[in-house]
This record gives C-alpha cells, structure tokens and sequence, in this order.
C-alpha cells in the first residue's frame, strides 16, 4: 500500500493584452495509483510591478520569475516583450496604481 503525493503544473495560461501568465498547480494525493484527491492553487504574474512614489514619480519593477518552473519562465520570456512591459508600465501610472 503506497500513498503518493504529486505536485503538478496542469494549467498555465496568457491573459488580456499585459500578457498576465495564470498557473494553476494540482495536488495528487493517489493510493497504489488509485487517484484518492485532487486539490488546486493558482497563482498570477504580471510582467511589471509598478508603485507611486511620494513625489509622484514611478518605480517599475520587472518580475522576477527565477523562482517558476522553467516552462512558466520560457512562456514568460517569449510573451512579455519590452514593448508589453513598456505598455503595463503606461498603463499602471494612467491608472494611479
């Protein structure tokens, strides 16, 4: 009698025209590779964090995702181009963030 636990990237999606990457990881808990539950977490990045400064200028900071599977960085890498970053970052100070 082997009980498992397996922990799985099973969705990874692009979002809306920042390219916001959406991950969804599974739980697998299985007994003698009879599936007993599955549980889901997710979790959003953005490509750029933006904050306001005291004085009203901006800080953007590019997302750092050296800490996501290397297939969330690969899809990170490919669709968050200089010219999505630099449309968040517009978009961020236009609406106060």
């Amino acid at each position: 009698m082997a009980i498992t636990k397996e922990i799985i990237e099973d969705k990874i999606e692009v979002v809306g025209p920042y390219k916001c990457i959406q991950v969804r990881t599974a739980t697998v808990i299985e007994e003698d590779g009879v599936e007993l539950s599955r549980s889901f977490h997710r979790h959003a990045l953005q490509c750029v964090n933006s904050v306001k400064n005291d004085d009203d200028t901006w800080n953007h900071i590019d997302t750092d995702v050296s800490g996501e599977s290397t297939e969330v960085q690969a899809i990170c890498n490919a669709v968050w181009t200089d010219a999505v970053k630099t449309a968040k970052r517009t978009a961020n100070e236009s609406s106060g963030i």
